[in-house]
């Protein structure tokens, strides 16, 4: 299983409502994640809208692409394209930057 860290930057204006929306993610898009190889996924908001990122995969590009071919994902991802800045219009999930990994404290 392979670890990966993504960053986005989410709009300042809209971090209440971008919050609101992940306490409730629609069970068929968790349900489509985990399908598709995401796995102890997680995401981490700062008040001025960084958003990071963290994900378990055995291939986060087969991962992605799996998402891509979903009808839930294409509806989730229309909806979430509006809270971000820097994507250019792009889907949120085509938008992130990876960060590469420099330390990790391996278990006993």
């Amino acid at each position: 299983m392979q670890r990966y860290c993504f960053c986005l930057q989410v709009r300042p204006d809209r971090l209440d409502e971008y919050v609101e929306r992940h306490r409730d993610v629609w069970p068929e898009m968790q349900a489509a994640l985990r399908e598709a190889g995401w796995h102890n996924y997680s995401l981490f908001l700062r008040d001025d809208g960084l958003l990071i990122g963290y994900v378990e995969s055995p291939d986060l590009d087969a991962a992605q692409r799996a998402m891509a071919a979903t009808e839930v994902n294409a509806r989730w991802q229309a909806e979430m394209t509006e809270f971000f800045q820097g994507t250019d219009g792009a889907a949120p999930d085509e938008s992130f930057q990876l960060l590469p990994e420099i330390f990790h404290l391996q278990e006993d």
